[in-house]
């Protein structure tokens, strides 16, 4: 059986769309490789602590400006659904690969760097564990 590495995200949201997860104290408690995704404007942040995405993002993603922010953002919203889709099936899904739902809202502008980092980030693991989502 292939082993999975250990995937940890924690999801934040903005006061008016609820929680979704414990906070951390500073971001001096996160490993080295982790990943911040955040937009401070709207309280949104999601933290990836998965070996590899880190280099991924800096060696193999194309430049942020190669899609538009509406290209990234319609990609987001199909990748969160199957997503949560998985997460929620524990018993048909890995549930080490999808530990958590991601809280992502149609309408809501997170920001360029927001959404292409999010965006690769399925990318990343379509790659890294031989997924796809459909």
């Amino acid at each position: 059986m292939r082993s999975i590495a250990f995937i940890f995200v924690i999801v934040f949201m903005c006061a008016s769309c609820g929680s979704a997860g414990p906070a951390l104290a500073s971001s001096s408690e996160l490993p080295d490789h982790a990943v911040r995704i955040s937009n401070d404007a709207i309280d949104y942040e999601i933290i990836v602590i998965d070996i590899g995405f880190d280099t991924y993002l800096q060696t193999v993603a194309k430049p942020a400006h190669f899609h538009s922010q509406s290209y990234y953002e319609q990609k987001n919203i199909f990748y969160v659904l199957e997503w949560n889709i998985r997460a929620r099936n524990p018993l048909r899904y890995d549930p080490n690969l999808y530990e958590n739902q991601i809280e992502y809202r149609q309408g809501v502008d997170y920001g360029l760097d927001v959404n292409y980092k999010l965006y690769n980030y399925f990318k990343f693991v379509e790659e890294k564990y031989r997924v796809r989502f459909r």
